[in-house]
């Protein structure tokens, strides 16, 4: 079970969200044209699923290790220096999504404190950026399990 997961966790979670939005879209499409009513909430989900879509990809992007690179540059260094560069990426990566799942847990937090809610559903906020700070985690531990691999492996 714990292997499933590890391996497959992105590609279930964002098959599903990707289902919800385009399930909500197309009926909220459906019932627009035929009627003269129109579901204001379904911007709202689709919006913010989207950008735990993408932060999805993104952690399994870095799982699978096929985040962008310029391996031109990066082919032509001597095998020392790849790995000064390649220990440098891990690390710039590291500040980004770390200060990303900081800042996302400060959001939440004071969302939390000044009870925001959504326009349209009324919902707390909180319930959409919390995705922000956990798909952020789930990528800094995406990318330290690559680095693991790819540091035993000597294959930088």
């Amino acid at each position: 079970m714990w292997s499933f997961f590890n391996r497959r966790l992105e590609e279930v979670l964002g098959a599903a969200m990707l289902a919800v939005m385009v399930t909500v879209t197309f009926v909220n499409v459906i019932v627009r044209y035929c009627t003269t009513f129109s579901f204001a909430w379904t911007e709202e989900i689709t919006i913010n699923f989207f950008v735990w879509v993408v932060l999805l990809g993104t952690a399994r992007s870095f799982r699978e290790g096929g985040n962008l690179c310029m391996n031109l540059l990066y082919n032509a260094l001597p095998r020392p220096m790849r790995l000064v560069c390649y220990l440098a990426g891990i690390g710039i990566c590291l500040l980004f999504f770390g200060a990303l799942a900081w800042t996302g847990t400060l959001e939440v937090l004071d969302e939390i404190d000044l009870q925001a809610t959504s326009e349209s559903l009324e919902i707390p906020v909180w319930l959409y950026t919390v995705g922000t700070p956990i798909l952020s985690a789930l990528t800094l531990v995406r990318i330290l399990q690559n680095a693991f691999e790819t540091l035993s492996a000597r294959s930088w």
